[in-house]
């Protein structure tokens, strides 16, 4: 059973404090990267095949994502391989349903049911697929989409995992 869902107002005010930090925002997510080292071992095998770019904005969303749960409360424990099989079989028996890797993915991963902290993973989707040009700062690197329906897949079983081990404050923040 999956938590309590974070809002999505609440998702995305986190989510672009961390973008609007900039370089201050590094050594957060270093320490973050390194508190879930199992996970961002995870992120590093399975990111190879996408190369050194795409990899580094899937650690970048991961440290993220694990920022958003760090920020509304409660408590994180460690995520163990058992973890992060449990996720990748509930992110695997969704693949069907999600592909192909086209501008269809976002809506489709919308519309799947079960998902644990949607509005986070439709943060990641509104990252990879949504932003607006004029919301995208100078900096940002921008990722083919077949390459970013592999982050996407990466992302969803990572936040699958961080829910299956976060505990809730009892009361969630509001927008």
């Amino acid at each position: 059973m999956t938590n309590p869902a974070i809002s999505r107002e609440v998702v995305h005010r986190f989510a672009e404090a961390c973008s609007d930090e900039g370089d201050a925002f590094q050594p957060v997510a270093m320490r973050l990267v390194k508190q879930q080292r199992r996970l961002s071992r995870y992120f590093e095998q399975n990111g190879q095949p996408l190369g050194p770019i795409p990899t580094q904005v899937a650690i970048y969303m991961l440290s993220v994502s694990m920022r958003v749960f760090e920020q509304v409360g409660g408590r994180m424990r460690k995520v163990s391989g058992d973890d992060i099989a449990a996720a990748q079989a509930k992110v695997e028996a969704h693949l069907d349903s999600l592909m192909p890797a086209d501008t269809g993915l976002g809506a489709r991963a919308k519309a799947i049911e079960g998902r644990a902290q949607p509005h986070l993973l439709d943060e990641v989707i509104w990252a990879l697929y949504e932003r607006p040009e004029e919301d995208q700062k100078d900096d940002e690197q921008k990722v083919d989409p077949a390459l970013s329906a592999m982050i996407y897949i990466l992302l969803w079983t990572a936040i699958e995992a961080l829910d299956s081990c976060w505990s809730p404050p009892a009361t969630l923040p509001q927008a």
